[in-house]
């Protein structure tokens, strides 16, 4: 119990705090920020793919947190196959388009979409869906114009420079929308090897060290968010896919800025661990993020 020399010691304080407008944490509840996490994962069986994609960049801090107001805003799905969105070679059209829309509502001023497609760019863009999903939101779809590179610096263990998309490399805030798939040579693709889309040259230069070389690249790109579609997963005769036997729906988002935490959570999804993927191994050492996830503040909610 406090005493009443306590209580007057108390009293003269909070007087001093009223006189010159301070808030006294004494007397005032201290109203902590809302908590920040590394990695989002949100399910949401039977539930819309906006919904879910909502919900985790909602738990991350919410699209503000990551886009301003006047920002032009590069968002990079996976439209490399000729492929519809059941087969889950290319990123889902609605996820790409829910994160366009919240784009907008941020204020960003323009928002661009595009990839290097590996198939008929023509296809793969109305194939997949994503052409006519993220134009409906506004965004400026567009193929990607090969003359539109520029040689970038790279001081990697691998490459020493590359090129790279110049609408990439122009604008404010990049968001990386890769599905989580099967790859034959990478085991898996994801957030990381996604970037693929946005070099040029011979990018199949990069598979006799790719995990080495996709580290490389990843030091020079700097998404603001990264979201990984798994609402279909790609289990098998990846990257492409075709064989609907293949896919699997979890209806799973999972978001964060963490590349490196992102592609080894990713893992986890078809049975393995990050250190199972070079790239994650090669972008942990190379100081790009963290690949135990026992280090990571998570939040797994179900939508």
């Amino acid at each position: 119990m406090t005493d009443r020399r306590d209580f007057l010691k108390m009293a003269a304080i909070t007087g001093c705090g009223i006189a010159f407008g301070e808030k006294i944490n004494i007397l005032t509840p201290r109203v902590n920020a809302a908590e920040k996490y590394d990695l989002v994962v949100a399910r949401g069986t039977g539930k819309s793919p906006e919904d879910i994609t909502k919900a985790a960049i909602d738990a991350m801090g919410g699209i503000r947190r990551f886009i301003s107001r006047g920002d032009t805003v590069v968002v990079k799905p996976n439209i490399a196959w000729d492929r519809l969105p059941e087969h889950a070679a290319n990123t889902n059209p609605e996820v790409v388009a829910t994160i366009v829309k919240l784009c907008f509502e941020a204020g960003a001023k323009k928002v661009k979409v595009f990839d290097r497609s590996v198939n008929d760019p023509r296809r793969c863009y109305k194939q997949s869906g994503i052409a006519d999903a993220a134009s409906a939101q506004g965004a400026e779809v567009s193929f990607v114009d090969e003359r539109r590179f520029k040689d970038v610096s790279i001081k990697g263990q691998v490459l020493t420079s590359w090129p790279l998309y110049r609408d990439m490399l122009e604008a404010d805030k990049l968001i990386n929308i890769p599905i989580a798939k099967h790859h034959g040579l990478a085991k898996l693709t994801m957030a990381m090897k996604n970037w693929m889309g946005v070099m040029g040259g011979q990018r199949g230069r990069i598979h006799q060290r790719i995990g080495e070389s996709l580290a490389d690249v990843n030091t020079v790109i700097k998404p603001a968010l990264t979201v990984l579609d798994a609402i279909r997963i790609l289990t098998a005769n990846g990257p492409q896919g075709g064989n609907l036997n293949d896919v699997k729906r979890i209806d799973t988002v999972i978001a964060g800025i963490d590349q490196v935490a992102i592609d080894s959570y990713g893992a986890t999804l078809f049975g393995m661990e990050g250190v199972d993927l070079s790239y994650v191994r090669a972008g942990a050492s190379a100081g790009l993020g963290i690949k135990d996830l026992t280090k990571l503040r998570m939040k797994k909610l179900n939508v």
